[in-house]
């Protein structure tokens, strides 16, 4: 699952509790210990990159 924090960036948090902390060295979400996908994973990355393209071109950043 992606968001948008206050600010407008996107962050990632679990497809299964909505958690938004996770273990990045056993890449399982801290709440319920739901793996995180790696469609989550590119999705994520997806966002990460259109929100850093918006920074140079507001109008191109699409919210996911």
């Amino acid at each position: 699952m992606i968001f948008s924090n206050p600010s407008g960036a996107p962050e990632l948090a679990c497809d299964e509790c909505g958690c938004r902390w996770f273990d990045r060295m056993h890449n399982r979400c801290f709440e319920c210990g739901t793996e995180v996908s790696a469609e989550a994973q590119s999705a994520f990355r997806a966002a990460l990159a259109s929100f850093e393209d918006a920074k140079c071109d507001p109008q191109k950043f699409t919210n996911p």
